[in-house]
């Protein structure tokens, strides 16, 4: 495989000019960050694999605003300074009036591109998160900086929070909730109410941040997260939440998170099954394609949310 430096999201379908970093509206930022997870792993991974997936799928509207695809932040040091990098990334690309997407890595590498982002603005801003978990602790395991405890990061901060599909929440988190009034619709009451659409309280800021954590799907929809968690959002309801509750708002960044591509996952909800692997493939091969079909529906995600995000991120951002 390229290394991830070498590669450009949808590479293969931009046109030049569509793939310039000066101009480009969409500037894509991996970030293979894996430094406290605590379950599966290979978080370090996803971002690689996303782009990767990207240069075989079809070109979208977006395409004309413009992607460019930066160098990776470099997870190699210790955690604290990949935060800040990613965080003084986040802040230049919206100075320079264009739009963050962050490939994860893990969902503690949130905390830096909001607080960048807010920052290069000049206010606080609302955040919508997408995940099976509410990330509301203290600390986990340790780590105040943990993707368990981001989300609380963030509240502690000032910035408004509401949390779609969580279904796995502690006490603790139950009183973060109430404490920071935290806007949430569970996956139990989305899910078995069939719910696709939403609206954010009157009061939630106009300006917004979107994470996507991939456990936020269910698992028979996406195995290839480091924590699953049965009872999950279907692809196209997700989608539609997002749509639903950013309407009539500005996003000004989001980041697809917790991707771990592991070899004995089978979801193919995009286009794998027409690639199914033949019944005498070799080991390799299974793990190649399997990846690749949980790669690509990753992928559409990504696609679909920046289509949906498209009307919303063209406003005028206000900085001080």
């Amino acid at each position: 495989m390229k290394e991830i430096k070498s590669l450009q999201f949808l590479g293969s379908e931009l046109q030049e000019h569509e793939n310039l970093q000066a101009s480009a509206k969409f500037q894509i930022v991996p970030c293979p960050m894996e430094k406290t997870v605590s379950y599966g792993s290979g978080t370090c991974l996803g971002p690689n694999a996303i782009l990767h997936a990207s240069q075989e799928l079809e070109r979208s509207s977006p395409c004309e605003s413009g992607f460019f695809t930066q160098p990776p932040i470099d997870c190699s040091v210790d955690h604290e300074t990949c935060l800040l990098e990613l965080k003084e990334r986040s802040a230049r690309i919206v100075i320079g009036n264009h739009f963050p997407v962050i490939l994860g890595g893990e969902h503690s590498l949130t905390w830096a591109a909001v607080k960048g982002v807010s920052e290069a603005i000049g206010q606080k801003i609302g955040v919508v998160q997408i995940d099976a978990h509410a990330d509301l602790r203290d600390s986990y395991q340790g780590m105040v900086h943990s993707h368990a405890s981001v989300m609380n990061l963030l509240v502690q901060d000032g910035h408004r929070l509401a949390s779609i599909g969580v279904r796995a929440i502690c006490e603790e988190e139950k009183k973060i909730r109430e404490k920071y009034s935290v806007f949430f619709q569970d996956a139990g009451e989305l899910v078995r109410g069939n719910v696709s659409s939403m609206e954010l309280p009157s009061d939630f800021p106009e300006l917004v941040y979107l994470s996507f954590d991939l456990d936020g799907l269910d698992p028979s929809v996406m195995q290839a997260v480091g924590t699953p968690v049965p009872g999950g959002l279907s692809y196209y309801q997700s989608i539609d939440l997002v749509k639903s509750a950013l309407k009539g708002r500005t996003c000004v960044g989001m980041d697809l998170v917790e991707l771990s591509p592991k070899p004995t996952d089978i979801v193919s909800p995009f286009t794998a099954a027409s690639r199914a692997v033949p019944a005498d493939a070799t080991a390799a091969s299974r793990f190649l394609a399997s990846r690749a079909s949980v790669v690509s529906f990753v992928f559409s995600i990504v696609v679909n949310l920046v289509n949906s995000l498209v009307p919303s991120t063209d406003a005028e951002l206000r900085r001080t």
